[in-house]
């Protein structure tokens, strides 16, 4: 897992399986110490899009795998790669040092959890020292299952470990970064998703309006990019059509990242602000653009399409 150059909170994944951690995200635990030969056995969950290239990297990397998938298509793919595929999150656990869930929403990583043959089915005694959880959820759905994790103890005492630990660790860097092994690991992939939409919202409605002023999208953008105005999504994502070459807006929106994910996390994003009695009006009206676009019909399309389908942006040769 150390190779496969990932970063959590700003340091390497390297970090997570080879240095001291003192804390877990969300309560004190006694200080443990991680290294990379207590996790020869890693077991993976969801082999979407995501996951799959992640699993990927690891099996490159030379781990030895277990996965598990609820598309039997996918299962054999990788039982005819010759890695050990399991029917049940449990019978991964009991195969692995440390689990990774890839999964789309909270309610699915509830049900990888505490649902029929789940990972915590095993009663308090758990098999694996590490669980990372990988998906974008509510803070509240992780915080509650670090502590039930916390609360089981090893089978195995393991390099002075008694109790098993969970990471909520969301990614960023989307199905591009997760091929290249370069993807960043996070604690606050809410916050960063919701500035991703807002920064998306406002460069698509600038270029929109420069468009309309008579000014083409390629002079904007090198505006932009050599001023104040310059951001991720007008230097390295760009959602006019045909400004940028390897972007979903130069296939017509298809992969990246879907609205419908970016609406998912607007919504845990809206809740999240109205538990804590913050103000965030953008927040908001991200939220219903987005919520928009997707009943619109392209809530599987790349959420830089909002460009073109919100604000009727044309492409680079209209």
């Amino acid at each position: 897992m150390a190779m496969m150059k990932m970063k959590i909170n700003g340091y390497r994944l390297r970090a997570l399986l080879s240095t001291s951690l003192s804390s877990s995200p969300f309560h004190s635990v006694p200080s443990r110490t991680f290294s990379s030969s207590s996790f020869e056995n890693v077991g993976f969950i969801g082999l979407g899009n995501m996951g799959s290239r992640m699993a990927n990297n690891l099996l490159k990397a030379g781990y030895k795998m277990t996965v598990h998938d609820v598309n039997c298509n996918v299962m054999k793919k990788y039982s005819d790669m010759g890695v050990s595929t399991k029917q049940t999150p449990f019978e991964v656990a009991e195969a692995s040092d440390v689990v990774i869930t890839m999964l789309p929403s909270s309610s699915h990583v509830l049900n990888v959890y505490n649902g029929p043959d789940g990972l915590l089915q095993g009663g308090d005694l758990l098999t694996p020292q590490l669980f990372i959880d990988s998906s974008t959820i509510d803070p509240q759905t992780s915080r509650k299952l670090a502590v039930s994790v916390s609360n089981c103890i090893l089978k195995e005492k393991k390099e002075n470990w008694e109790n098993p630990v969970m990471l909520d660790a969301p990614v960023s860097g989307g199905v591009v970064a997760a091929e290249a092994g370069s993807l960043t690991f996070m604690v606050a992939k809410i916050c960063n998703n919701l500035a991703m939409a807002i920064s998306m919202l406002g460069l698509s409605e600038a270029l929109a309006l420069g468009q309309s002023l008579g000014i083409t999208a390629c002079t904007l953008t090198k505006i932009f990019n050599s001023s104040s105005a310059r951001c991720w999504s007008s230097d390295s994502y760009n959602p006019v059509p045909g400004v940028m070459q390897g972007v979903p807006s130069s296939r017509n929106y298809s992969g990246g990242f879907a609205s419908k994910l970016m609406a998912k996390d607007l919504n845990l994003a809206a809740a999240s602000a109205e538990e804590v009695g913050q103000r965030c009006p953008l927040t908001f009206l991200a939220q219903n653009i987005y919520t928009e676009i997707c009943n619109d019909g392209h809530e599987t399309e790349d959420f830089s399409c909002v460009f073109q389908h919100y604000y009727s942006g044309k492409s680079k040769r209209n």
